[in-house]
C-alpha cells in the first residue's frame, strides 16, 4: 500500500529555500519516491483551507516515506527548510 508525504509550506526566506529545493529532489529518488504536487498553484474547492507551497510525494509504502524523513540526508536539508519556511508535514497511508 503507497505512502504518502504531504507538506505545506510557507516559504519565509527565498534565498535559503534554494538551496532546499535545488537539493532536496535527489534524496526523494533515492528513497523511491515521486512528486505527484511539487508547489503548483492550488484552489480551494470547498471550506478554509488555503494552503501554502503545497507538495505531495508517494512512496511504495508509508515505512519508505518514514524512512526518507528519517535519512541522513533529509535531516541536513530539514534544519535548512527550517531556516527558511514554516512547514506542516504529515505521512498518510494509500487505499
Amino acid at each position: 500500500m503507497a505512502g504518502y508525504v504531504v507538506v505545506n509550506d510557507e516559504i519565509t526566506d527565498e534565498a535559503v529555500f534554494a538551496e532546499f529545493r535545488e537539493r532536496i529532489a535527489a534524496t526523494v529518488e533515492a528513497h523511491g519516491g515521486r512528486y505527484l504536487v511539487r508547489g503548483g498553484a492550488t484552489e480551494v474547492a470547498d471550506g478554509d483551507w488555503t494552503p501554502g507551497r503545497l507538495v505531495i510525494l508517494e512512496f511504495d509504502d508509508v515505512d519508505r516515506a518514514r524512512a526518507w524523513l528519517n535519512s541522513p540526508e533529509y535531516a541536513e536539508l530539514r534544519e535548512i527548510r527550517r531556516k527558511s519556511a514554516n512547514a506542516s508535514v504529515i505521512i498518510a497511508e494509500g487505499v
